[in-house]
């Protein structure tokens, strides 16, 4: 990716407006994705119990989550193809829109999501989209070796990682298939880092930014094969001009320590200093470091964007 590109805003915080794309151009015949394959950690994941690691919606007739209601960024998207996936249904029958992505899973493990897929058998077609967000957790697990005298070579260990991300993503596009990526959201804006404190939270954000910028780099960007979602851009921004947008909180978590994710519902939400109760559309922050439902809908904005404006190939 040349680096002009490094340096693209995102839209107008809180609006359904489009990143400026790497690349791109306007598309002729539309490109009308027939599945959508979820790759990567926690924040593309839904559980067997339709649970996801944001908050929560119950639902309105009985007992359980709403897998449906506060939707993460991945099924947005597909909803935007008329899709759903395998793991939230409805009421479409044989859906085959799916989750590959793991809790936990790190950037080494990505190419073992994509052989697991390849080996059932499966193959990659020309009109799938298949989207990766992964990266934070390897950025937590290096950090938690930080030591006082290591931060050049956390920052250095963190930026081979982004490389590993992105030969995956060109695996995948050597296949036909359209790639939307989204870039590691700035862990040094979220509230576990502030509890750490601005010296260690500066260590997070400049660990992220390395990682992404090795992941960017090696990207094509004329935007036939790859939408670019910059994550890590537009958290900035929410937490810069959230809370004149709509936002009422961007430095907390909402859901209770007592409700670890993906335990936490719209039941187990807490307050904060000022007494002033947390909601999924207007806290960042579900838990210490996973975006509450609003930010994976600034997230899904610009993904849908990317998908269905990139000049990607329609056949």
């Amino acid at each position: 990716m040349k680096p002009s590109c490094l340096n693209t805003l995102c839209a107008v915080v809180l609006a359904a407006a489009a990143l400026a794309g790497c690349g791109g151009g306007q598309q002729g015949a539309r490109f009308a994705a027939v599945r959508v394959l979820a790759f990567g950690d926690e924040s593309s994941v839904i559980d067997a119990t339709g649970r996801k690691y944001t908050i929560n919606a119950l639902r309105a007739d009985g007992p359980g989550v709403d897998c449906a209601v506060n939707p993460l960024w991945i099924q947005t998207l597909a909803t935007s193809f008329g899709l759903v996936f395998q793991e939230c249904p409805g009421l479409v029958a044989d859906p085959t829109s799916r989750i590959l992505a793991v809790p936990g899973a790190k950037a080494t493990e990505l190419a073992a999501q994509i052989d697991s897929f390849l080996a059932e058998p499966q193959t990659f077609g020309s009109r799938d989209l298949v989207t990766v967000l992964v990266g934070q957790n390897d950025i937590l697990e290096l950090y938690a070796g930080y030591d006082g005298s290591n931060p050049n070579a956390l920052v250095a260990a963190a930026e081979a990682l982004g490389g590993l991300v992105s030969a995956q993503v060109t695996r995948i596009t050597d296949t036909g298939a359209k790639v939307i990526v989204a870039t590691v959201p700035d862990l040094g804006l979220t509230p576990f880092a502030r509890a750490e404190g601005s010296e260690r939270a500066a260590l997070l954000s400049n660990m992220t930014n390395r990682f992404n910028i090795a992941l960017l780099l090696a990207l094509p960007n004329d935007g036939h094969k790859i939408g670019l979602v910059r994550s890590d851009d537009q958290v900035k921004n929410l937490v810069s001009f959230g809370l004149s947008s709509g936002l009422t909180n961007v430095t907390d978590a909402a859901c209770l320590p007592a409700a670890p994710l993906p335990s936490c519902t719209t039941d187990t939400l807490g307050s904060d200093s000022s007494g002033l109760a947390a909601t999924p559309n207007t806290w960042l922050w579900a838990d210490a470091t996973h975006l509450s439902p609003v930010g994976h809908a600034n997230l899904a904005s610009a993904a849908v964007t990317r998908a269905h404006n990139n000049p990607f190939d329609p056949s």
